[in-house]
């Protein structure tokens, strides 16, 4: 006679499902916990209420999986790439009531298949890689009909701006929504047919290309980045009041100061510093934005979903609402403002001696220009004082030896109606370097104090280059007789050795483009490794809650730690840390992109008036369909397709980052000084695409040298 064993409780069901590496089916179950064909009714009925309360989800036709698990073949759609280039994709269909939607990494594709394209959909195999997150590989390739599609439309079609999707769309009739031609518009596909264009229909008019601000509204879309604020979060902000001074230090006597870019329109810190005997005494005084953006609110919320503010030569998309950024959390000369504060304490060699953190009212004494600090404006007295503890930093860093890459940034100067004036390297001050160094010391600072204080850090990591990196690395020093340590002994210092080396040499922008390449991308994480470029064990960011929602959560982590309010960090924000170190980390790649991207459009369209110029300029790419070029004077950049160059058998140089011609001996490296000419400039896809002069026999005639 067969003993029944009693039914599983809901609890030890739901941790079986959870732990199961996969969906599980009604025979798993019935296996692992002993039960007979006889209790399959009870069982059903026990599943039935299991997924009634949200314990499992339903997976394939009759399996079940952990709430938020995917099962082991699922659709999932390609919507971007991981910093290494491969394909990051989602599952297809994902609900907003099944919670965050998982990340999957789908593995690369066989040998002579195409890369998968954001838009593109697959039947997946998926294997766990951690909490949220999966390996995927393609088992069928299904399509690649993207949700949505932004492009200019003209002549009854829509021709897409991203130059990853090269196929035009066809509008039928009554499907315009009223869009002019040349106009920026946004469209879903419609149902098919299997010959000619695929049929759209146009939901959204955006104005007209080439108008001021279309380049940055073109990119916003281009990039999913939220720009629209809800009702609730506008009427929170525009309901804030100034803080008051109780349970607060005053520090309105100190005259500190804010330094930021002459076109700066909110200030978030404010310095000051003044000699205490051999040493220095620092303030670092940042807006509270806590006080108005409190946990479980919609601007909480919008403040989650955008990561960081963004920003365009032309405009900003802020991460809160103007009422905040440009108004009570915005560290104005002569008005009172509510902040936390750094006060932090050095030797005469740099090195902190002691550091405390508070809540307090400010009033800043005086709104500073890096341009008129650096020519000596100090209208609040603070100057010297400012440079003193700046030396003192900067001889730590020194001594730490940070890496610190030699790479001029550009700027996008606009006229008044968005046309491009110049673009110039954007200046790098002492004044810059100034406010850098303070602020690092305060987000030191934050990240030993909450760790003094066992609260949760979202620390900002940054880890040390890959061992396959490192190879790559070595070998390309090799080849110019600079040696780096061997095996996982580099050090920041080791690399700022190298870059002295070889500063004032042809070699210096190769060296520093190719360092660059070599190392890992900085991210969010609570569980601290370091931050390897800064040379230090430990590094938060505190300096920018305005503008970063990662600060946000190190304000409230302090203020909860320190008891200094009620708005301090919750226990449910704790425990979702690894999910959104992941997340603002993925929003800080989304907005670098989309800046790079607004910035290539304005060069194409400043660039597209000079087809046959010639022009100096460097390789700064190699790959096996080409070579990427950047011009000296602007910084624009573009491919010379493999088919353009001279006639010849080419091959890739891996190590030396170079290709090599067999007939004709010519040889094309990274950093490589070489004239091309322009030959195309698409403003709508911010394309350029130049021809080598070097290997051509004379220049075509009509072309100007720039």
């Amino acid at each position: 006679m067969t003993v029944e064993r009693p039914l599983p409780s809901k609890e030890a069901l739901r941790r079986f499902i959870e732990a199961a590496p996969g969906k599980v089916g009604k025979g798993e179950i019935s296996r692992h916990f002993g039960l007979t064909s006889d209790q399959r009714p009870a069982l059903r009925a026990l599943l039935k209420d299991v997924l009634a309360e949200g314990g499992a989800m339903p997976a394939g036709r009759r399996g079940l999986a952990a709430p938020g698990k995917l099962p082991e073949m699922a659709v999932v759609e390609v919507f971007g790439t991981d910093p290494d280039g491969d394909p990051l994709a989602r599952p297809l269909g994902w609900k907003a009531e099944q919670g965050a939607v998982p990340l999957i990494y789908m593995r690369p594709e066989r040998a002579g298949q195409p890369a998968l394209a954001p838009g593109e959909r697959v039947l997946a195999r998926l294997k766990p890689a951690g909490r949220g997150r999966y390996d995927g590989t393609t088992v069928k390739r299904i399509g690649s009909t993207p949700a949505r599609l932004l492009g200019i439309f003209d002549d009854g079609r829509i021709k897409p701006v991203d130059r990853r999707h090269r196929a035009e769309w066809e509008v039928p009739a009554g499907e315009a929504g009223g869009a002019e031609p040349g106009e920026l518009v946004l469209a879903e596909p419609l149902p098919g047919r299997p010959m000619g264009l695929r049929p759209a229909r146009i939901i959204e008019r955006l104005g007209r290309m080439g108008e001021p601000r279309s380049v940055s509204l073109l990119c916003i879309h281009v990039h999913g980045i939220p720009h629209v604020l809800p009702d609730a979060a506008l009427a929170e902000a525009t309901a804030a009041r100034a803080v008051t001074p109780e349970g607060r230090e005053d520090l309105r006597a100190i005259p500190l100061v804010t330094i930021d870019g002459e076109d700066a329109r909110d200030f978030d810190d404010a310095v000051w510093a003044e000699s205490v005997g051999d040493g220095w005494r620092l303030l670092i005084a940042i807006a509270d934005v806590a006080h108005y953006v409190r946990p479980g609110s919609a601007l909480n919320r919008e403040a989650w979903l955008r990561g960081n503010s963004v920003y365009f030569p032309d405009r900003v998309v802020p991460m809160l609402p103007e009422a905040l950024s440009n108004g009570w959390c915005s560290l104005k000369p002569g008005e009172d403002r509510g902040c936390l504060f750094a006060e932090v304490t050095l030797d005469a060699a740099g090195t902190k001696t002691g550091h405390r953190f508070g809540r307090g009212i400010m009033r800043s004494a005086a709104r500073l220009t890096y341009e008129g600090f650096e020519a000596g404006e100090d209208p609040a007295g603070a100057r010297d004082a400012l440079l003193g503890a700046y030396a003192a930093l900067q001889a730590a860093r020194d001594r730490r030896g940070t890496l610190d890459l030699d790479l001029p940034e550009r700027q996008v100067r606009l006229d008044g109606a968005g046309g491009v004036l110049a673009v110039e390297p954007r200046a790098r001050l002492a004044a810059h370097r100034l406010v850098e160094e303070f602020m690092i010391a305060a987000n030191v600072a934050a990240a030993e104090e909450l760790e003094r204080l066992g609260q949760p850090c979202m620390y900002r990591v940054h880890d040390r280059p890959s061992d396959e990196k490192l190879e790559g690395l070595r070998t390309f020093l090799a080849t110019f007789d600079i040696a780096l340590p061997p095996g996982d002994r580099v050090r920041p210092a080791d690399f700022a050795r190298v870059l002295e080396r070889v500063r004032g040499t042809a070699e210096e922008r190769l060296v520093n483009e190719t360092l660059l390449r070599g190392q890992s991308q900085a991210a969010y994480a609570p569980d601290n490794i370091g931050h390897f470029g800064l040379a230090l064990p430990r590094y938060a960011h505190f300096t920018s809650p305005i503008r970063r929602y990662a600060d946000l959560l190190v304000h409230r982590a302090l203020i909860r730690g320190l008891r200094l309010g009620p708005d301090g960090l919750t226990e449910e924000e704790a425990g979702r840390f690894p999910e959104t170190g992941e997340h603002v980390t993925a929003t800080e790649r989304r907005a670098a992109a989309a800046e790079r991207d607004a910035v290539e459009r304005y060069l194409a369209a400043y660039m597209a008036h000079r087809i046959g110029d010639v022009f100096p300029a460097h390789i700064s790419g190699v790959t096996r369909f080409g070579l990427f070029v950047t011009l000296e004077a602007t910084g624009a950049a573009g491919i010379v397709p493999l088919a353009s160059l001279p006639d010849d058998r080419w091959l890739q140089d891996l190590p030396r980052h170079a290709l090599a011609g067999q007939r004709t001996g010519l040889r094309f490296a990274l950093g490589q000084a070489v004239e091309v000419r322009l030959a195309e400039a698409v403003p709508r896809t911010g394309g350029l695409t130049f021809h080598l002069m070097q290997g051509v026999p004379a220049r075509p005639r009509g072309a100007r040298r720039r």
